[in-house]
């Protein structure tokens, strides 16, 4: 089965509220930049395609995290890539505040090749995860370096969240 975003405007009240609070809000969904779709329903889980850091369509940096992008600055994108996947989630599903937990966190990040602080960059994402869902919001992570990103993007990273029942109903 395939499961097709739902329609009726997202009413993420509670999720929404704690961005707010952070000065935060979610984007528009990022159009795919190859065959793939942002995020895929599968029973009570949603996994996500990776999302760079586009922020109003555009990447803020590219290249490699300790060379022509900062640790610190990589860490804000990757918190970027995590709104964008918050935005992918809630298009598909209508609501965020159906995660009942983040289960997995998987982040790449365009490294120099003497740069071994991957953990640091994706801490970015995943401390903004915490924030937003508490104790939901902790979960399994990989933190990988890589030699090049799509678009020469710095972070990437996809999410695997649970929700309180079947993502999409099925009639």
């Amino acid at each position: 089965m395939r499961a097709e975003p739902v329609s009726a405007a997202p009413h993420s009240t509670r999720i929404r509220a704690r961005l707010a609070e952070r000065g935060l809000a979610l984007p528009a969904v990022a159009a795919p930049v190859a065959a793939y779709v942002p995020a895929v329903a599968s029973g009570h889980h949603v996994h996500t395609s990776g999302q760079l850091p586009f922020v109003d369509g555009a990447l803020p940096a590219t290249g490699k995290v300790g060379a022509e992008v900062a640790p610190e600055q990589a860490a804000e994108l990757a918190a970027a890539c995590c709104l964008n996947a918050l935005a992918a989630i809630e298009a598909l599903v209508g609501d965020l505040d159906r995660i009942i937990r983040v289960v997995k966190l998987t982040g790449y990040v365009a490294s120099d090749p003497s740069f071994t602080a991957q953990p640091t960059v994706i801490n970015g994402a995943s401390e903004l995860l915490g924030e937003i869902f508490g104790d939901a919001g902790s979960h399994a992570r990989a933190a990988v370096g890589v030699a090049v990103l799509p678009l020469d993007a710095p972070v990437e990273l996809d999410l695997l969240v649970e929700l309180d029942g079947p993502a999409v109903p099925t009639d």
